[in-house]
């Protein structure tokens, strides 16, 4: 397969990599993109996974609990002019407030009925579109629930009051004191909003994803010529290194990073007065996975001008 320009810049933007080292990439992986990142990051040329999920779309992340559940959503706009627009803050606002009695999926989301009005939140959305004159759509939902305890929330870059670029909701299951819950959880959450773990636990970690890792690491520890019995345990080492980095309960606590998320939930059960364990959490970073239009302006404007 021929890498082409266009490849090469690809593979930059998302890895960081040199050109050479990137067309090496894709030459080697014929053309495939993704192998390419595994290619350089195994090579350790790039750590092209941190910078894979860049945000690359407006709105806003809004959310709403009541104590022991709470909701975020996601609704899109095209820019973020309109995201600072009072209209679509209290879309975003009450689309949240109405989606908290529901079972937080998306099709019951947009189904509820939207505040002082007989429309359903899609068909309210939808109308806005005409009157705000930018597309708009409700994205993504995500609900926690908890028999007792609490689901904390919190708001990164909050531009007004339960409304931010990010949204994080993590959730407390115990019989201890709401408000000294309350305060851990939020400071659970900001951990979760630094640190983007990908689950809870090491048994909830996506197995093609600590597949994908330890294939990685095998290729890496072979290129230091070492017997396979050596790569076996220098593999092992890297992958529990993995998991203590991506698994929110063995993360390294970012209010005190001489304890892990679990130990600290530990030290906290005294300020409860009871038991507690963390069921759960979402993260949602505004437009992460979503893939932004870009245009070459200079050129557009070259182009047209040679129709001319």
């Amino acid at each position: 397969m021929t890498v082409t320009a266009a490849m090469v810049k690809e593979l930059r933007e998302k890895s960081g990599a040199g050109m050479m080292d990137c067309k090496t990439a894709l030459s080697e992986n014929a053309g495939d993109m993704e192998a390419a990142i595994d290619w350089l990051r195994a090579k350790g040329i790039s750590k092209a996974d941190k910078k894979s999920g860049r945000t690359a779309a407006e709105g806003l992340i809004g959310a709403a609990s009541n104590g022991n559940e709470a909701i975020v959503v996601e609704v899109n706009s095209e820019t973020d002019f309109v995201a600072r627009n009072d209209a679509f803050q209290a879309i975003v606002r009450n689309v949240a407030t109405v989606g908290l009695p529901t079972d937080g999926s998306l099709e019951a989301v947009a189904g509820a009925t939207y505040p002082g009005s007989s429309k359903t939140v899609a068909e309210t959305i939808t109308e806005a579109v005409g009157t705000i004159g930018e597309n708009m759509a409700l994205r993504r939902t995500a609900k926690l629930t908890v028999g007792e305890g609490v689901v904390a929330t919190y708001i990164h870059n909050q531009i007004s009051e339960g409304l931010g670029k990010m949204g994080v909701l993590v959730a407390l299951e115990s019989t201890g004191d709401k408000a000294a819950l309350l305060a851990f959880g939020r400071q659970v959450a900001m951990h979760v909003a630094a640190t983007n773990p990908l689950a809870l636990t090491a048994a909830e970690v996506d197995q093609a994803t600590a597949d994908r890792e330890k294939a990685i690491f095998v290729e890496q520890a072979r290129e230091s010529g070492k017997p396979e019995a050596i790569i076996e345990k220098m593999v092992e080492g890297r992958m529990r290194k993995f998991y203590e980095e991506v698994v929110l309960l063995s993360q390294a606590f970012v209010i005190n990073p001489d304890l892990t998320v679990e130990k600290a939930l530990k030290e906290a059960e005294k300020d409860f007065g009871a038991p507690a364990t963390i069921t759960g959490f979402v993260r949602f970073a505004l437009g992460e996975g979503v893939e932004r239009e870009t245009s070459d302006f200079a050129a557009e404007v070259a182009a047209y001008a040679g129709k001319k």
